[in-house]
């Protein structure tokens, strides 16, 4: 177990505090369209089929399971996050799905990841790089924890700049959905989501982050009128 910051403590209590809620809402606030967004990004991953694979931020396991469900028979996955109630009950999903033996969970930063270097064929992360307090660090260590060739894929919400379309989804991001996620389960986590997208580094500043953690070839691609982005690089 690797010795987790102040900053990286508070945000890990955080999502264990609302992780009871956390599928349910995620369904919720985006209609169902995360799922789409997550069957894109592993669809990013190599090999086509089987390899090994992290999951960084793994949460409830919903990227993990779409691993196995894209990738099948002689997948492995390792899972790591911070917060111990949300890898509970991805541990849980993993099990009803009968893959308890094929997806190991570890808690560590996304900053000092426990495995050697190349240990994988792929490292994902879906909208949880915002949470790793040094993401060009965090960045660094999915590089180095996977083989030359291999895949590094990076889910991340993204906020529609202008035009009507950007100014609803700027109400709505900071208005409703902290009042919805209130409703349901904790208004600090929900208000928390939004200010966290906001801050992020645009698109391409993201995308010159990768290269310099050492990616090479990265692509973007806005999903759903760029309330997501995907990006994707090769080791």
């Amino acid at each position: 177990m690797y010795r987790l910051d102040d900053r990286n403590r508070a945000i890990g209590e955080m999502f264990s505090r609302i992780a009871p809620k956390y599928d349910f809402l995620n369904r919720l606030l985006s209609l169902g369209v995360d799922r789409r967004w997550r069957r894109a990004a592993v669809s990013e991953m190599v090999p086509a089929s089987g390899g090994r694979h992290l999951d960084l931020a793994t949460g409830t396991a919903d990227m993990a399971l779409e691993i196995f469900r894209q990738k099948g028979n002689g997948t492995a996955v390792a899972g790591a996050d911070i917060s111990v109630e949300m890898m509970r009950i991805g541990r849980g999903k993993c099990r009803k799905a009968g893959l308890g033996d094929r997806v190991i969970f570890v808690r560590a930063p996304g900053e000092s990841l426990p495995f050697r270097d190349a240990a994988f064929d792929s490292a994902c992360v879906a909208f949880g790089i915002r949470n790793v307090v040094d993401r060009a660090l965090g960045l660094r260590e999915m590089c180095r924890v996977v083989r030359p060739g291999g895949r590094i894929v990076v889910l991340e919400f993204s906020a529609p700049r202008g035009g009507i379309l950007g100014a609803l989804y700027l109400f709505y991001f900071t208005r409703v959905l902290p009042r919805i996620g209130g409703l349901f389960s904790r208004r600090d986590a929900y208000t928390y989501l939004p200010e966290s997208v906001l801050s992020f580094p645009e698109p391409g500043e993201f995308e010159a982050m990768m290269r310099a953690a050492g990616c090479a070839a990265v692509s973007r691609r806005p999903l759903t009128f760029g309330i997501a982005t995907l990006y994707a690089g090769v080791r």
